[in-house]
């Protein structure tokens, strides 16, 4: 193995991905929704938000909720039509099933090599 010679190969990418989202299975009408990639860091803070531990009782519990309002705003770059955030909170059930296929997985294999070093 080699060190990277480019350095910008170890940065998060800063331009977004845009994804064409269904608006009903029965309609050629689409939502355009520009996606950011995550640092490692915003991928931790996701993780966070989803698991809370109650530090009187020890208890874990998880919140889809707060975890889908994280990814929301913070990595919808911007849609078409505009929305703002508090109406991706807002969308239809299967506009959402879509949604949540195209924003970051905070769980995703990030592979197998994970803890190897040499």
């Amino acid at each position: 193995m080699k060190v990277v010679e480019d350095k910008n190969a170890l940065f998060a990418r800063t331009e977004t991905i845009c994804h064409e989202l269904k608006v009903n299975p029965d309609s050629d009408e689409i939502m355009k929704v520009w996606i950011k990639e995550p640092t490692w860091l915003q991928v931790e803070k996701a993780t966070s938000k989803l698991m809370n531990i109650n530090s009187r009782t020890s208890e874990m519990e998880m919140d889809m909720n707060a975890l889908y309002h994280y990814l929301v705003t913070e990595f919808v770059e911007k849609t078409e039509p505009p929305l703002e955030p508090i109406d991706m909170l807002r969308l239809s059930p299967y506009i959402g099933a879509q949604l949540k296929e195209v924003l970051p997985n905070p769980f995703m294999d990030v592979g197998d090599d994970m803890g190897k070093g040499n």
